[in-house]
């Protein structure tokens, strides 16, 4: 037996993998996506999605792609992973996500590819759109001025297309190093950390995901996790999914404060 069965739980509410089954809507959320859905649907180019560290960035990105039916965008979504990244390299992965074939070597001829491609998506009545996360670590002025030199591409509708940018606070120095291109976000959505009403639906929304509709936390223990956490929804599956592995260990059926107390210290978040 672990806290699955112990709690009769169908499997594990508080994992920090992308799922979007557990996506929560919260009202910030749900406004974004609209904002976001404007400015790709009248072609303004760039959007920017900025928050702190587990604030829900990726899990707005994979939700916002979801959105967006394959028969209405050519839609891609890149993760940046590392921060060597050239301009090169980059082009091509935005031509191989288009649908660009036999891609050419020389970078003149691609982008006359990537154009004639964009040409045809917008030619069948579809929106290029590519979202891109982890934009921070694009810490580079010749990337900076690689996308606004895509984002001179037009038609009479708008942009030929339109990128999504999600990243850490330091994203608006990244786009600094390119002022133009700064200037050219249409729209600006910044996530906050949950309140505390937000932490406490949250917590029994994964837990009815996961199967369960019973409190299992205590307000006293949601109130503890609200603090510990600042609202951070990551921050919050730690707190929760620590929770229940000591609850099941001391056969505890209700979380009380005193097993929140034990995890923050255990996960070092008891720091004032």
């Amino acid at each position: 037996m672990d806290y699955l069965e112990y709690y009769s739980l169908k499997e594990h509410p508080f994992s920090n993998v992308v799922d979007s089954r557990f996506y929560y809507n919260s009202t910030q959320h749900s406004e974004a996506l609209i904002r976001l859905r404007y400015a790709i649907d009248t072609k303004k180019g760039l959007a920017v999605v900025i928050g702190d560290a587990g604030t829900g960035k990726t899990t707005l990105a994979r939700r916002l792609l979801e959105e967006l039916n394959e028969e209405i965008y050519e839609a891609a979504l890149l993760v940046v992973i590392h921060s060597s990244v050239s301009s090169e390299w980059l082009l091509r992965k935005f031509a191989i996500q288009l649908g660009v074939k036999d891609l050419k070597e020389n970078k003149i001829e691609l982008l006359s590819q990537m154009y004639e491609r964009l040409h045809d998506i917008s030619e069948q009545g579809k929106t290029a759109v590519v979202l891109i996360d982890e934009v921070q670590m694009l810490s580079s002025r010749e990337l900076m001025e690689e996308f606004r030199g895509l984002l001179n591409m037009e038609i009479s509708e708008g942009k030929m297309i339109n990128f999504v940018f999600f990243g850490l606070l330091e994203l608006e120095n990244i786009l600094a190093l390119d002022e133009p291109l700064k200037q050219r976000v249409a729209v600006r959505v910044k996530l906050k950390s949950f309140s505390e009403d937000n932490t406490s639906d949250y917590i029994k929304h994964r837990l009815r995901i996961a199967g369960c509709n019973k409190g299992i936390f205590s307000d006293e223990a949601v109130r503890l996790i609200y603090h510990y956490s600042k609202g951070v929804p990551r921050l919050i599956n730690t707190i929760c999914d620590n929770a229940l592995l000591e609850g099941y260990l001391f056969k505890t059926e209700v979380i009380n404060g005193s097993i929140i107390k034990t995890v923050a210290v255990d996960l070092g978040l008891n720091r004032e």
